[in-house]
């Protein structure tokens, strides 16, 4: 698994972007044959009849209420259960994703499940391209090659080409951190925007660009910090704020519940804990007493912080750069605020994706090799108990 690289930027004796190519194109072969067996595997379920063909076994669970978003757009009354309750409906999910696949459907005639695996494909191939420059920028090539080849075999991969909006979110998290470091901060505020009605995480780059204004200023005598390069970074932390809560303003605008958009989410929460309000940090305590009541929650819950931690923190994480670790330190922070986990969290935990350069770092054939083999497994088992459908299913991806 070790490239072998000159400075040209060349990779196994090809340019830089060729070799990633192939790498995304062997990546998705893998994960279309995982996913192509399940679906001939796949019993009847809620959202398709027995053995479905891949299009519409890659467009179960949230693909559906994107495809439902596409087709008829966003409720202006709340549905509510008998006890008043709000409950689950399209308003979890934000727009741009929908609104592209919807387009690319009116321009070429495709159906829902063509266009919305050909958006996430795209976005995909795009992420892992601007990925491998982000690596780049601070890891050796061989070592940024490989964590590009952890990236496209990743437990949660299968992702990148079903009809969910990781795809897009990834690739516009890598852009607005790869501006970041080459300190081009004007152009992030239209890529945070558009990361706004994507998915969550807008937030997390305010924080992100925050902690990088005062790392940078404090380093001023030291790192030049002129004003005009101040006033771009306030104005790309300013819409990066926007573009976080802009999805809330506009779901209580349009509905007239100024909270719609929390109410909507806990409405996916309320199976485990009930009904509840949003109280920041909480639901990570909560989902640790509902999975391992007792002390065992405890000392689970501060397993992970501390896992967290380690990656962020550790030594070897320096490599990284500054920057890319203020964004693992951020995402996580949003994380452990506002998200109880269940079986959604690996997914979530894709925005991570700086952590691979660690996982990479090793040289030795043999730790690659058998991570490789890890990943591979880890990706068929994550297809058939989160993404297959067994009966009365209750873990969503």
């Amino acid at each position: 698994m070790n490239a072998v690289a000159g400075r040209s930027g060349r990779i196994l004796g090809m340019p830089w972007w060729l070799a990633v190519t192939l790498v995304f194109i062997v990546g998705r072969l893998i994960s279309t044959g995982m996913l192509a067996w399940y679906a001939a595997h796949q019993g009847e379920n809620p959202w398709t009849g027995a053995h479905p063909s891949f299009g519409d076994f890659a467009s179960i669970w949230d693909g559906r209420w994107y495809n439902l978003i596409a087709q008829a757009g966003y409720p202006k009354i709340l549905p509510h259960d008998p006890s008043g309750h709000v409950v689950e409906n399209s308003w979890a999910f934000l727009p741009l994703y929908p609104v592209i696949c919807s387009l690319l459907m009116t321009l070429t005639g495709l159906d829902w499940n063509t266009a919305a695996i050909t958006v996430s494909v795209v976005s995909a191939f795009a992420a892992s391209l601007v990925i491998y420059r982000l690596f780049g920028k601070f890891l050796p090539v061989q070592q940024a090659f490989f964590a590009i080849v952890l990236f496209n075999i990743a437990p949660v991969s299968p992702i990148y080409q079903v009809a969910y909006a990781e795809s897009l979110q990834l690739i516009l998290i890598a852009a607005a951190l790869l501006l970041l470091v080459n300190r081009e901060y004007l152009w992030i505020a239209p890529v945070v925007l558009l990361l706004g009605v994507t998915r969550p995480g807008a937030l997390a780059v305010a924080l992100t660009l925050g902690l990088h204004a005062i790392f940078r200023f404090v380093r001023r005598k030291r790192t030049p910090f002129p004003v005009s390069e101040r006033w771009k970074l306030f104005v790309a932390i300013v819409f990066s704020v926007v573009a976080g809560f802009a999805w809330l303003i506009i779901a209580g605008i349009v509905t007239g519940v100024p909270d719609a958009y929390v109410q909507t989410e806990l409405a996916w929460r309320s199976v485990y804990v009930g009904w509840d309000s949003l109280i920041p940090f909480s639901p990570w305590i909560q989902a640790s007493q509902y999975w391992w009541p007792g002390p065992l929650g405890y000392f689970v819950l501060a397993g992970a912080v501390l896992l967290f931690a380690a990656v962020i923190f550790a030594p070897a994480s320096k490599r990284l750069g500054l920057d890319l670790r203020l964004w693992m330190f951020s995402y996580s922070l949003y994380l452990l605020a506002v998200f109880f986990p269940q079986s959604s969290t690996l997914r979530l935990l894709a925005p991570m994706f700086p952590a691979l350069g660690l996982f990479a770092a090793p040289r030795s054939g043999i730790y690659r090799v058998a991570l490789v083999i890890v990943f591979l497994i880890a990706q068929w088992y994550w297809i058939g108990e989160f993404w297959a459908i067994r009966g009365n299913d209750w873990t969503p991806p």
